[in-house]
């Protein structure tokens, strides 16, 4: 039996919204999200505010994989500041907390507070975030920060859409794969990559190698 073509559903952004602002993490997590909005055709714009990437480096090549994306559909890129020093400051006291636990919320929270607050300085009256899709992430605790710093501006929701449902989650990947996008192998923060590395010790893998995994290459 022959595979049928998929057809994407149109979707609406809530309570008539008009524009969308779409905080990105990075480009293999919004590739879906982005494609989902094309196909709808939403007016969006992405905003790429990640100070807890870490390091420097590891930030700018996320963030171009992103913006080569963003070009490719000629989709506005907003970029801004990588106040990491602030991130770091906030965090303080933190250093050892869980995955998902309040150092996340932390984090969640100041990235949204500044999408919200750009968003309602440029006539953006919806704002989301790509991070949702990921499958290490806890949506309800993204929602909870995303809502909370939409709910700070009058007339402004935050888009609660589950990207992962009806196969999102499978063509996240698939183009992630097209696309050649590079692949990061921890959250982003310095204690991410800190943990993730004493886990991979501890369980006989290498560390991460900042730069060089990319989807796709396992097929060559």
């Amino acid at each position: 039996m022959e595979n049928k073509p998929f057809v994407r559903e149109k979707i609406n952004l809530p309570n008539e919204g008009k524009k969308l602002l779409l905080h990105s993490c990075c480009a293999p997590c919004s590739g879906e999200v982005m494609e989902a909005l094309i196909s709808s055709e939403i007016d969006f714009t992405i905003y790429f505010y990640n100070p807890n990437i870490h390091p420097r480096s590891e930030y700018d090549l996320r963030k171009e994989e992103n913006i080569r994306f963003a070009e490719k559909h000629n989709i506005p890129f907003i970029d801004a500041d990588y106040d990491v020093d602030h991130w770091f400051e906030l965090a303080k006291g933190m250093e050892n907390e869980p995955e998902k636990g309040i150092r996340c919320t932390m984090c969640f929270d100041m990235r949204f507070e500044k999408t919200a607050e750009y968003a309602a300085a440029n006539g953006f009256d919806v704002i989301s975030s790509s991070l949702g899709i990921s499958r290490w992430k806890n949506m309800d605790q993204i929602n909870d920060c995303g809502v909370r710093a939409a709910s700070r501006h009058e007339n402004m929701d935050y888009w609660t859409f589950n990207w992962r449902k009806k196969g999102g989650g499978a063509r996240m990947l698939d183009i992630s794969k097209r696309e050649r996008f590079y692949m990061q192998e921890y959250c982003g923060c310095a204690y991410s990559l800190r943990d993730t590395n004493k886990w991979r010790m501890e369980n006989g893998r290498e560390k991460i190698k900042l730069g060089e995994k990319y989807y796709g290459d396992e097929e060559q």
